[in-house]
């Protein structure tokens, strides 16, 4: 089981909501366009599409809140700027901010395994 880390899961948010995005992200693991074909390593093959998986889980599960969850979705769902975030929900670009980095971290802590009572109680 690997270990889901923020700039993952910010990555990958987006699928969440977008179908397709997943067609237009390069996999890390193909080698470059000129580049000679090669074994592929089956170990780290194949697994956007669970990854994708686990984010709409993690999504549907994370213990989020009201204001969290719609700064997720207006940010990674409509890629809106945090300011423009922040103007429509009438609060300060950092209160957006900071409300992105809580609702991602819980979803981290969500796929990571971590019950949510012990991720209240190290923030």
């Amino acid at each position: 089981m690997s270990q889901y880390d923020r700039r993952l899961v910010e990555r990958l948010l987006p699928a969440v909501w977008d179908s397709a995005y997943a067609y237009g992200m390069a996999d890390r693991s193909a080698p470059d366009p000129d580049m000679p074909r090669a074994q592929i390593d089956p170990a780290h093959s194949g697994t956007l599409y669970a990854h994708i998986a686990d984010i709409k889980a993690g999504w549907a599960k994370a213990p989020l809140k009201d204001t969290e969850r719609k700064a997720i979705l207006l940010r990674y769902g409509l890629d809106m700027p945090e300011r423009q975030v922040a103007a429509l929900e009438g609060v300060t670009r950092q209160a957006v901010n900071y409300r992105l980095i809580q609702g991602v971290g819980r979803i981290v802590d969500t796929l990571n395994g971590k019950p949510a009572e012990e991720a209240e109680n190290e923030s």
